[in-house]
């Protein structure tokens, strides 16, 4: 197989994990499942695939792959039902990402 594979996996704890490979995805979820790194899955086992597509280019699924990662749980969850006007309604949110908001400086109510 020429190309990689992006995965989604929904973790033991209700999380995703995002990521590409080479091999089969067969055989790397697998190895996510046998805890075969030692990195975000290995505590959060078992996993199970929840999303994959395959890019004919590496560098694309990478790319996407690391995209995907900045996305909010909920456009995951759009992208893994297969609801594209989700996704769509989602990446045009009005408002900054809840972990990237920040409080508002202090009125000055002196000031007039």
């Amino acid at each position: 197989m020429s190309g990689a594979i992006l995965y989604i996996l929904r973790c033991a704890d209700g999380h995703f994990y995002v990521g590409t490979t080479r091999k089969a995805l067969s055989q790397r979820v697998a190895e996510h499942n046998a805890g075969a790194f030692n990195g975000y899955t290995a505590a959060r086992r078992p996993v199970k695939l929840v999303f994959s597509e395959h890019f004919p280019n590496t560098v694309d699924a990478i790319a996407t792959e690391r995209k995907i990662k900045g996305w909010s749980r909920a456009k995951k969850q759009a992208l893994i039902d297969g609801d594209w006007s989700r996704v769509s309604l989602l990446a045009r949110r009005g408002r900054p990402h809840p972990s990237r908001r920040r409080c508002a400086p202090p009125q000055d109510e002196g000031r007039g």
